[in-house]
């Protein structure tokens, strides 16, 4: 599929991001104030201010003597630069490959995307009006380069798209700053009179080298799609991520302690602060060989301790292969959830709850995952349904445990036995099962467990708790009853 980008320019960013959160300036001149060189001067300018032709670069003491009323704020440095990434992420409803181009520019590689609004013309126009309904003021152009389109978004029409394949046309009548060219450069162009791009697209290469240097070749041949050009687009935030670059790779263990505890730290901070905690979580390595590994962890309840969490990690680490060194660390939140309070007296009988589930994780982060498990009542019939997982240590019960006994062990599918009666409704006097014959001491039932009328039909069960002479205890139970067909017998479970 041929690549086609979008590419917009905010031509007031930070001042009407300004508007934006300060609805009294709309309408109003003021600018956005640097310090450069011991004076104060203009790094940005509203559109109104800007229309008075107070520009960016132009000092303070100047400005005011244009129009003396003019507000003057604070430049945050850096602030266009978060504004844009924060920008980047909103446009990802459009296309998933989003890059921010500072100082006040999106680049969007949009192949594929148009047609889902019913083309170019209408997805170019909703992305428009959704920023100015925002307070944005934006120009933006479609072209098969990132290099046509940045230079029509700037010196082309309002909302300009170049036809595939058209970029050089579209670059004609365009001025050499639209290729991004230093000033220097441009200065050398000024003084041999191009004023328009057309006026010397044409001439031989090894003119144009010899007299501004590669540079313009270079630029002249992205714009055309003739050069290649890096497109970084920006990823979507993790929710919960920390990262932790080093200036050496670490190699040993100590190390990757002391970066854990570090990102631990930051994280669960975070966490305190808006009331959540970590339930799964992933940390991660970037080796300098370009692998990653990784360790991950799991935890019964919410938890935002740092000590606890660690512990659970610190059990992996021995897992995690430095080879040649780790330069880049991640410590990622993959489920996080809202601490409940009122829960902390579920666990009030084994003393402290938050100890009892850090307990927990500890065993079993040594067993393994998926080697532990606490189970719930659920409002069934048969045993084998009337349990459930629970998702979390702080889960409450649907409903109460059953008051008769249950076996210690279930079997999950019942295993089917042969059996020796004396009289219809009597225990087993011994069965086999698998192969090996069971003798019955003593026993006692049997406990009938009907099938849910609403959801199945069927014959009933009836289950008895037998003992074999050395001890052993089985749940059995005869499926059907005699007198109606032959009925069917079942281990179900041991009680010991």
């Amino acid at each position: 599929m041929p690549k086609r980008f979008l590419s917009l320019w905010f031509c007031h960013l930070t001042t009407d991001r300004l508007a934006i959160r300060y609805p009294e300036l709309r309408g109003k001149p003021f600018v956005l104030a640097g310090n450069e060189r011991g004076r104060a001067v203009v790094q940005a300018s509203s559109r109104e201010a800007y229309a008075r032709g107070i520009r960016p670069g132009k000092a303070v003491a100047d400005a005011r003597a244009i129009f003396p009323d003019i507000q003057v704020y604070a430049d945050k440095p850096g602030w266009s630069k978060r504004l844009l990434y924060r920008l980047a992420g909103w446009c990802l409803q459009y296309t998933p490959l989003p890059a921010a181009d500072p100082p006040s520019g999106l680049m969007l590689d949009i192949s594929g995307c148009p047609h889902l609004w019913g083309g170019e013309s209408a997805y170019l126009e909703a992305l428009v009006s959704a920023l100015e309904n925002k307070g944005y003021h934006v120009r933006a152009a479609i072209a098969d380069t990132i290099g046509a389109a940045w230079a029509l978004a700037r010196y082309g029409e309002q909302a300009c798209i170049a036809g595939k394949g058209m970029q050089r046309e579209a670059l004609l009548p365009l001025p050499p700053a639209a290729l991004r060219l230093e000033a220097r450069t441009l200065e050398g162009l000024e003084k041999l009179g191009f004023r328009q791009i057309e006026q010397f697209i044409d001439l031989p290469a090894a003119t144009l080298r010899r007299r501004f240097g590669e540079e313009l070749l270079f630029r002249l041949g992205q714009a055309l799609g003739e050069e290649e050009e890096a497109f970084q687009p920006v990823q979507p935030r993790v929710p919960y991520e920390e990262q932790l670059p080093c200036l050496e790779p670490i190699r040993t263990a100590r190390g990757i302690e002391i970066a854990l505890r570090k990102l631990l730290e930051g994280l669960c901070q975070r966490l305190v602060r808006e009331g959540k905690g970590l339930r799964k979580a992933v940390f991660k390595g970037l080796r300098i060989d370009g692998k990653t590994v990784e360790i991950s962890i799991g935890t019964g309840r919410a938890s935002h301790n740092p000590e606890h969490l660690f512990r659970l990690f610190a059990l992996k680490i021995p897992l995690l292969e430095p080879a040649l060194g780790i330069e880049l660390f991640y410590l990622e939140g993959l489920m996080v959830e809202k601490v409940q309070l009122p829960q902390e007296q579920l666990w009030h009988r084994s003393g402290d709850p938050a100890a009892v589930a850090e307990l927990v994780d500890r065993i079993g982060t040594r067993l393994g995952s998926g080697r532990m498990h606490r189970f719930l009542p659920q409002e069934r019939h048969w045993p084998e349904h009337s349990v459930r997982p629970a998702r979390s240590l702080d889960e409450m019960p649907d409903t109460d445990w059953p008051d008769s006994v249950r076996p210690l062990h279930l079997l999950s599918v019942p295993e089917p036995i042969s059996v020796m009666v004396p009289l219809p409704d009597y225990p087993p006097l011994h069965f086999k099962h698998q192969g090996k014959l069971v003798r019955v001491a003593r026993a006692d039932g049997p406990e009938r467990i009907e099938q849910e009328w609403w959801l199945q039909t069927g014959p009933p069960r009836d289950y008895y708790s037998v003992e074999d002479p050395e001890g052993g205890r089985y749940w059995l139970f005869r499926l059907g009853l005699y007198g109606k067909g032959e009925p069917q017998w079942f281990l179900h479970g041991y009680f010991s």
